[in-house]
């Protein structure tokens, strides 16, 4: 603690007698720690097939299950469901379309 005599005259003196500015920075470097980690963790999971796969179980397109691995570890497995079934199909379709639309268009130019 500083003493009084160090202070100027007519200057205010920020008293902090409860400790209130001191948690309130424990609180901030807390915060930010906590913000760091789970930045870290969204890029670690960036372009991995778990948060698509709890996406399409969100969306009612997979079963999922727990059970244990070849390797006796726990492990969750997925199933489409019917509409998943459904969707898939018609995303298939539309996927065939594009392709042959490409592949015309691609013959068109050579010709």
């Amino acid at each position: 603690m500083v003493p009084e005599a160090e202070f100027l005259p007519g200057h205010a003196r920020l008293t902090d007698p409860e400790g209130r500015f001191a948690r309130c920075r424990a609180w901030l470097r807390r915060v930010a720690a906590h913000r760091a980690h789970h930045r870290e963790r969204a890029e670690h999971r960036a372009g991995r097939p778990v948060p698509a796969l709890y996406r399409l179980e969100h969306r009612g397109l997979l079963d999922t299950e727990w059970g244990t691995s070849d390797n006796n570890r726990k492990a969750k497995f997925y199933s489409l469901t019917a509409s998943g079934r459904k969707r898939l199909k018609a995303a298939t379709e539309r996927w065939n379309r594009t392709i042959l639309a490409v592949n015309t268009a691609l013959r068109a130019q050579e010709a």
